[in-house]
């Protein structure tokens, strides 16, 4: 059975919408509340969990392919195959400050982010030192609070921001979602996955 890693949300919905359209599944999430859906007629089984974990579902095996953001492949560096740009779910990574901010090169910046690796890259790259602190939510607060200088988060729209008296200062990269693959499975599948693979490009390209 091919087995499809998805995470819960948005990309769940968008994705599961094309492989139905596709003929690759026979219902979608919004059609009930189930976290594991199996088709034994089309020989594919797929599931939901948390987006940050389903690099590690495909990466162990659990499943051949997933989809997950862009984002989440940078930050955890999961051993997989990216095969595939989805072109939807994006968004940017970038560092944000309050309004009216001054760096202070005397000393390092302090950053408030739950992407700790991307962080460090970025300001690694731009011969910054950093310091970084590490926080689940509510990034937005902690310049607002003096726990940090600047946030690196995720931006869609750039409202939460806005509303916060915060501004963008640097974009690190654009995000989107990516179809990933487990190694293993792609080398005794090669053919499933690809095909899988085209068909979803020339969806995605279709609605362009």
């Amino acid at each position: 059975m091919f087995s499809i890693a998805l995470p819960k949300g948005r990309l769940a919905d968008k994705t599961s919408k094309l492989l139905f359209n596709l003929g690759y599944i026979g219902e979608t999430p919004a059609d009930n509340r189930k976290l594991v859906f199996c088709d034994a007629e089309r020989g594919v089984r797929y599931f939901l969990v948390k987006p940050s974990d389903v690099a590690i579902y495909v990466e162990y095996g659990v499943a051949d392919i997933g989809v997950v953001g862009k984002d989440v492949l940078v930050e955890e560096r999961p051993d997989v195959y990216e095969l595939l740009d989805l072109k939807f779910g994006k968004c940017r990574m970038c560092v944000a400050a309050a309004e009216g901010y001054k760096p202070d090169m005397s000393r390092p910046v302090k950053v408030a982010t739950k992407f700790v690796n991307t962080a460090l890259a970025y300001f690694e790259s731009v011969n910054r030192e950093s310091e970084i602190i590490k926080l689940n939510g509510s990034v937005e607060l902690a310049p607002l609070l003096g726990i940090s200088d600047v946030i690196v988060d995720l931006v869609e729209t750039g409202t939460t921001l806005k509303e916060n008296n915060l501004k963008i200062i640097a974009e690190i990269m654009k995000v989107s979602a990516r179809l990933i693959a487990n190694k293993s499975a792609y080398k005794f599948k090669t053919r499933e996955i690809d095909a899988l693979a085209a068909a979803l490009s020339v969806a995605v390209s279709a609605e362009k």
